[in-house]
């Protein structure tokens, strides 16, 4: 039975870690066996741990884990704490008789969203990279969670999405999870309707299709603009085999998924960052066509992880910050765009 979370590829489990009054967390993907996997970064402003190492021509093949978290660069050490945890485990890559595990990662920027920053010597995050390794699971929570605790976008509260597709004409599957923290709009305008409105399956986020037509000023470039302060960072994961170079072109293609959901994107005020896994489980039938196909299908899956995850965050009372600074849980939609917003 599909959960339409991106643990529908076998051999995943997603954890999550936070603090609501610090209004920031983190979120782990663990892998049951090593991944391959590839990273594709289009944003100006990324953060990033141990991705060099994803490339075609890196001699490690595979990854154990991998982590998004808030903090910008003080939620770099939340993989510190995936690799403390997959080390007590057994896990990582074999030198010698030590077994290092291999945790890429990445970090989105909410350091102004009006949470207690005020941690002192050392930033929680090595703890909670731990604890979400610790409770990574098949079922997990979406919204304000995880990476997406204290996420924002241009209008609405940013969160944690995850969404999951069979791939057409062929035995595969592909899942997407995503943390929204992005300088662009996930909304047409600041109306209840979103930009990835024509990949939405089941009325998963909402059911209201995309409106008649697009007001002029739904594409005006937002009013805030602070260099480094945004970031949406996602992960596409599926279970073919594929190589590091296969993997890179997934994660390439599933940036188009952000771009039919985000208005603008891939700024240089953005670290938009896209990983790439596959678990090794079912084989190419046609290893360009194939892939072509999985590179579309992670697309408007990840599209649709981005609604979601802007809709579960979006539809919670007091939870859309509409000016820099404030904090998530001050400011409120109001009641009668909230309803609209739940329809379906």
């Amino acid at each position: 039975m599909s959960r339409n979370r991106i643990t529908d590829i076998p051999g995943l489990r997603v954890g999550h870690a936070g603090d609501p009054h610090l209004a920031s967390g983190t979120t782990a993907i663990l892998f049951e066996s090593p991944a391959v996997a590839a990273v594709d970064v289009r944003g100006g402003g990324p953060g990033t741990r141990e991705t060099d190492l994803l490339d075609p021509e890196r001699t490690v093949a595979g990854i154990d884990a991998l982590v998004l978290s808030g903090g910008s660069a003080f939620g770099l050490d939340a993989a510190a704490g995936v690799v403390a945890w997959l080390a007590e485990t057994g896990r990582g890559f074999a030198v010698g008789p030590v077994r290092v595990p291999i945790v890429p990662g990445a970090v989105l920027f909410d350091l102004l969203n009006g949470g207690a920053k005020d941690w002192g010597r050392y930033p929680p995050y090595r703890e909670f990279g731990y604890a979400a390794a610790r409770d990574a699971a098949e079922d997990f929570a979406l919204g304000s969670v995880g990476a997406g605790t204290g996420a924002r976008t241009a209008n609405l509260k940013g969160g944690l999405g995850s969404a999951s597709a069979r791939v057409a004409g062929t035995d595969l599957t592909v899942g997407a999870l995503v943390a929204v923290n992005a300088f662009g709009r996930a909304t047409v305008g600041d109306g209840p309707h979103f930009w990835a409105a024509p990949f939405e399956r089941d009325g998963e986020f909402g059911g209201l299709g995309f409106p008649a037509r697009v007001p002029e000023e739904a594409l005006a470039f937002p009013a805030r603009a602070l260099p480094g302060a945004n970031t949406t960072l996602a992960l596409v994961a599926t279970d073919a085999i594929l190589t590091k170079a296969q993997a890179r072109r997934l994660a390439v293609a599933a940036q188009n998924g952000l771009a039919r959901a985000l208005n603008p994107v891939h700024t240089p005020l953005d670290g938009d960052t896209v990983f790439a896994a596959a678990t090794g489980r079912v084989p190419l039938a046609d290893p360009i066509v194939d892939l072509a196909r999985l590179g579309d299908a992670a697309a408007a899956t990840l599209a649709r992880a981005v609604a979601i995850g802007v809709h579960a965050a979006a539809s919670l009372p007091g939870s859309v910050p509409t000016e820099a600074g404030a904090p998530p849980s001050s400011l409120g939609l109001p009641p009668a765009w909230r309803d609209r917003f739940r329809k379906g």
